[in-house]
């Protein structure tokens, strides 16, 4: 697989989507490792879309508490608690949490201030979210319908191959 992408310059969402997801599955499917899946994963959404924070984190079982995996964008919070904050309602819930303005999301943690809107969907395996992708915007209402959809294609595709996967 080539270092770089080959995305359509004007383009809409759903189009520069379906033109990712052959190169993502490309990318990632002959790699044993986990971070160097997660890594590349969240590194070909910035490069695709170029949203403000691309990244996952996952599910500590002894903590009981999500932890800061890999990512692209600034400094990140490194831990995140149940109940308080986007990450954990994906985590609590098991549902794709589309927030159009974090103000008005009740307990936003807010580990950058220049986030504005932001997309967490849950990677569950066998009924279980061991994992959330999380992907925040610096406008206002930043995620399309198609833009929502293609990360839980993304998120259902990782949580297919969680397993086959090295920590």
């Amino acid at each position: 697989m080539s270092s770089s992408l080959s995305l359509p310059a004007a383009a809409s969402a759903a189009e520069k989507w379906a033109a990712l997801m052959p190169q993502f599955r490309a990318l990632l499917g002959g790699e044993p490792s986990r971070v160097a899946n997660l890594a590349n994963a969240a590194a070909a959404l910035m490069e695709a879309f170029g949203w403000h924070w691309i990244g996952f984190y996952l599910v500590d079982e002894v903590r009981d508490e999500l932890v800061l995996g890999p990512f692209q964008g600034p400094v990140a919070c490194t831990r995140l608690r149940h109940g308080k904050g986007v990450c954990a309602a994906a985590w609590d819930t098991g549902c794709t949490q589309h927030v159009p303005d974090v103000e008005a999301f009740p307990g936003h943690v807010a580990c950058s201030a220049a986030t504005r809107s932001e997309v967490v969907v849950p990677i569950a395996v066998a009924g279980e979210v061991v994992a959330v992708l999380d992907v925040d915007a610096v406008e206002l209402d930043g995620f399309a319908a198609a833009d929502v959809q293609g990360l839980e294609a993304v998120a259902a595709w990782l949580a297919e191959n969680w397993a086959a996967w090295e920590g």
